[in-house]
């Protein structure tokens, strides 16, 4: 357990980033790429842009 009474650190800051919504955009949008990818036989193609379309969804949903 941390000590309250000590004085915070640096990676202790709050700067408002939920890293959970980045991380549920990621996961959305890699099944999104994983269905349309093998739907099309071109999962080579579709992953990465699913994530891509991820990570906007997930910095959107911090916003």
């Amino acid at each position: 357990m941390a000590d309250p009474a000590a004085p915070k650190s640096e990676s202790d800051d709050s700067d408002g980033f939920d890293e959970t919504g980045l991380g549920a955009g990621i996961a959305i949008g890699m099944a999104i790429g994983v269905s349309i990818g093998i739907g099309t036989d071109n999962l080579a193609l579709w992953l990465p842009i699913g994530v891509a379309i991820g990570v906007a969804l997930g910095a959107g949903i911090n916003q």
